[in-house]
């Protein structure tokens, strides 16, 4: 009977022993563990006084396998991130962005997509975006730019719609050597002429500035009735006031007239 007693003991209370030590060498190796990689406080997180740039950008973002999402980022973020040095695509839309300064994406060779759209960048260094040799796309919408800077040779889509760009701050041949781009968006902006397209554009939509004319070279080249331009398919001319009508060889190489005003 005794040894009926101290096996029913055993079995029932060695479990809990073991159980006990076996949390608390948990509780010690995650005590261990919390000290080394020195997380911050929840609680600090949510203080209000902290500022974005004083948070690491992959817990302030969200960072997955080359990209990195900066979307509404609370504490308001006023400048660009450190970015991982792989970072192939970046999003920072909508926050509070005022300016892109020279440093913001100095050897950051990996970078194919950035889209800033909704901040309030008034200002660009002219050299900001020049050094980035993979850059493809580039989105500048719903700013508060009045001139752009130079932009990288490899550009395939350019958006800087919603701005106050005006021809002052777009030099003429601030596209002309993009041989590669494809599609350029300038619409509701304060433009008063057209800058020299190059001819790989695909897209380019103008609408709602206050362009006044165009010339035979604007979109044709106006010396020979021979040339057709192929690869544009779209252009939008609406909401300027410039009468279309009043300009019927500058679309004579397109493939369909440009959407505007004709009467």
């Amino acid at each position: 009977m005794m040894q009926l007693r101290t096996l029913i003991f055993t079995s029932v209370m060695l479990p809990w022993i073991l159980s006990s030590a076996a949390k608390d060498e948990y509780m010690e190796v995650r005590n261990i563990f919390w000290d080394i990689v020195n997380f911050p406080d929840y609680d600090i997180l949510q203080d209000s006084a902290l500022k974005a740039d004083e948070l690491p950008t992959c817990l302030l973002c969200v960072c997955l396998s080359g990209s990195v999402y900066c979307e509404e980022v609370s504490p308001e973020m006023s400048t660009v991130p450190a970015l991982p040095t792989e970072t192939a695509y970046l999003y920072a839309r909508f926050n509070k962005i005022t300016k892109i300064s020279n440093r913001d994406f100095a050897d950051m060779a990996t970078l194919k997509r950035i889209d800033l759209t909704g901040n309030l960048i008034s200002e660009i260094d002219d050299g900001a975006f020049s050094k980035l040799p993979n850059l493809e796309e580039l989105t500048l919408a719903e700013n508060r730019l009045t001139k752009l800077p130079t932009l990288p040779t490899k550009l395939v889509s350019f958006n800087a719609n919603f701005n106050r760009l005006r021809t002052q701050g777009v030099k003429a041949t601030a596209f002309k050597k993009l041989t590669r781009l494809a599609y350029l968006y300038l619409g509701n902006n304060e433009l008063t002429a057209v800058p020299q397209l190059p001819e790989s554009l695909h897209v380019v939509h103008l609408h709602n500035n206050r362009i006044l004319a165009i010339t035979d070279e604007t979109f044709c080249k106006g010396n020979t009735s021979h040339y057709i331009r192929s690869n544009m398919y779209q252009v939008r001319l609406d909401g300027n006031p410039i009468m279309l009508s009043m300009h019927p060889n500058s679309f004579i190489c397109l493939q369909s007239l440009p959407i505007g005003w004709y009467n």
